[in-house]
């Protein structure tokens, strides 16, 4: 079995694709590209596919990632090809190799965000700069284990303001995720003038995280 990573995008209304329509539509584009998919064992075998730190609903995506167990080698960009070919408008397939040692989980351990906002000129810089100020800044979100309480501080790398409507963001990975509406939402606990309407969020990069750079998880690193 030859287990093969993929790197795609989500872009325009794909971006509203929830974890279970982005599926869907892989499983599709897989059987119409007739990719040898492996399967599981027992009663109602299912493709060997493996999704690793999914984007949330409503966000654009870069770099969304997905390993796939195969029945038989293939040439990882001929699987490319016939997969853009038929995935539906807003899914494409950015790269792909086959899998090294580490496992995906292991490899995405940081991600590249820009979340943009309208507000009034010099609003963001403002609120930026207040959070910077603190150690620490607990924020609380309902998780499917119930109200968790965490320190969006912890999971920042670094946050820029860069013009008036625009937040680059990097977030480390932890447990539990710290997301970008998590820290839009501490930005306007410490700035009431941040607007409160929903932001536009699109993940740039993931992948491991080494000195100042977040590396391709999908090269070899020697």
């Amino acid at each position: 079995m030859q287990k093969l990573r993929l790197r795609y995008a989500k872009r325009g209304p794909a971006r509203f694709s929830s974890h279970r329509d982005v599926g869907r539509a892989l499983e599709r584009a897989l059987r119409r590209a007739s990719i040898p998919m492996a399967y599981s064992s027992g009663f109602t075998p299912h493709p060997r596919i493996s999704y690793a730190n999914a984007s949330p609903t409503s966000a654009a995506s870069e770099a969304e990632y997905v390993e796939l167990g195969l029945s038989q080698h293939c040439d990882p960009a001929k699987v490319m090809s016939a997969l853009n070919e038929v995935l539906p408008p807003g899914f494409v397939v950015l790269a792909a190799s086959n899998a090294t040692g580490e496992s995906l989980t292991e490899l995405l351990q940081a991600s590249d965000w820009r979340i943009t906002l309208p507000a009034a000129p010099g609003i963001l810089a403002d609120a930026v700069a207040r959070l910077a100020t603190h150690d620490e800044f607990p924020v609380e979100r309902m998780t499917k284990n119930g109200l968790r309480r965490f320190d969006v501080l912890g999971a920042i790398v670094a946050v820029t303001a860069v013009g008036d409507d625009t937040v680059l963001l990097r977030l480390r990975h932890l447990v539990p995720a710290v997301r970008p509406d998590d820290v839009v939402g501490a930005l306007r606990q410490v700035d009431p003038r941040v607007p409160g309407v929903a932001p536009l969020l699109e993940r740039l990069r993931q992948g491991v995280l080494e000195g100042d750079e977040i590396l391709d998880p999908l090269q070899s690193r020697g």
